[in-house]
């Protein structure tokens, strides 16, 4: 089992760029540092300009929480938190079951 999330971010589009760099950067630096991270994705929508997803799965909810007391969240959202107020909007949370 794995414990999954799924989030929505409408950017705008003057800052197109830096969100992309700024979850990608969260992405790298959580697989390498964070045990717990299983696979932390960048999906950008294809219907609609300057939206994105963060689409991640970690081993469990521990270490999600792990990773949202970390230092890459922490510098993600202080890097967007001017302008990143049209997300994140949930869109899963919760246990795989296989």
């Amino acid at each position: 089992m794995a414990y999954h999330i799924a989030v929505k971010f409408d950017v705008p589009a003057e800052h197109r760029d830096e969100f992309i760099a700024a979850a990608l950067e969260d992405g790298r630096n959580s697989n390498a540092d964070e045990p717990g991270t299983l696979a932390f994705n960048l999906v950008e929508d294809e219907e609609t300009a300057n939206r994105f997803y963060l689409i991640e799965a970690y081993e469990d909810e521990e270490a999600f929480q792990a990773h949202c007391d970390g230092p890459h969240f922490k510098k993600f959202f202080d890097i967007i938190g001017g302008w990143g107020q049209e997300g994140p909007e949930w869109l899963v949370r919760g246990t795989q079951h296989v």
